[in-house]
């Protein structure tokens, strides 16, 4: 088995080194990463100028581009073999709800997706990242499973998994996406240089944060899995569309 594994939080995060070591006693991995920390790239790919891939003292491969373009580039000519699964992460911090739209991490398990390929976008849910371990392992399972018994036809799923001892878990609940609160104004500061510049504000709280949604399972000490698409097709609006179009 092979696995292409990916982030945004760059090469030489602690989540991504701790998933590589946990996953290679049972597959073959490759590490194609970004070369800094491109969290929020979302679904970008570089266009504009070339990439250029370096190997790091670990053997782990770095691009200067986004998540997407490591994706990208690794599955559609860097490796001589196609990856049986990709796997993005272990991102420190949630990608619930709202966040799955500008998060780097479950951007490039998407790339593997509509490349037709297996794939899983891994969170932990904290900026504290004591237990990548927890993580790990929920991940390790989440493979094993997948290649036990296969689901029909490419699958992207979405995990995010409390940042608690292994034996703390709660086990794992299927879900939805909840939805946060619009996000907190931008900061506006002087710079040394005396320039006005912004910080973008931080994310809503959670708004619908219900029984059967991500941020309640998360709540609850249960690890979230939830299966993603890419159509952003609004299909009750096509009928309501077409008459508007008659007027």
């Amino acid at each position: 088995m092979r696995i292409l594994l990916s982030n945004d939080d760059g090469y030489f995060s602690p989540g991504i080194s701790r998933l590589a070591e946990v996953l290679a006693g049972v597959a073959e991995i490759t590490v194609v990463a970004p070369e800094r920390d491109r969290s929020g790239a979302s679904n970008s790919l570089t266009l504009d100028r070339p990439l250029t891939v370096k190997r790091a003292a670990n053997g782990f491969l770095f691009v200067n581009g986004t998540p997407t373009d490591c994706v990208h580039l690794a599955v559609t000519g860097l490796l001589d073999q196609l990856p049986d699964m990709v796997v993005s992460g272990i991102n420190l911090g949630a990608n619930m709800g709202d966040d799955t739209i500008y998060s780097g991490t479950v951007a490039a398990a998407t790339e593997g997706y509509l490349l037709g390929i297996p794939s899983l976008a891994v969170s932990l849910t904290s900026k504290v990242g004591r237990h990548f371990d927890s993580a790990a392992r929920v991940t390790l399972e989440m493979v094993e499973r997948l290649r036990r018994v296969p689901m029909s036809g490419p699958v992207l799923l979405n995990l995010n998994i409390p940042d608690l001892a292994y034996e703390e878990l709660r086990g794992l609940e299927v879900t939805r996406l909840g939805k946060r609160h619009k996000a907190e104004p931008v900061i506006k500061e002087v710079s040394p240089r005396q320039e006005t510049v912004y910080w973008i504000g931080q994310a809503g709280s959670a708004q619908d944060a219900g029984e059967g949604t991500d941020f309640y399972a998360v709540a609850a000490n249960r690890v979230s899995v939830t299966p993603l698409q890419v159509d952003l097709t609004h299909p009750n609006q096509i009928p309501l569309l077409r008459d508007w179009l008659k007027l």
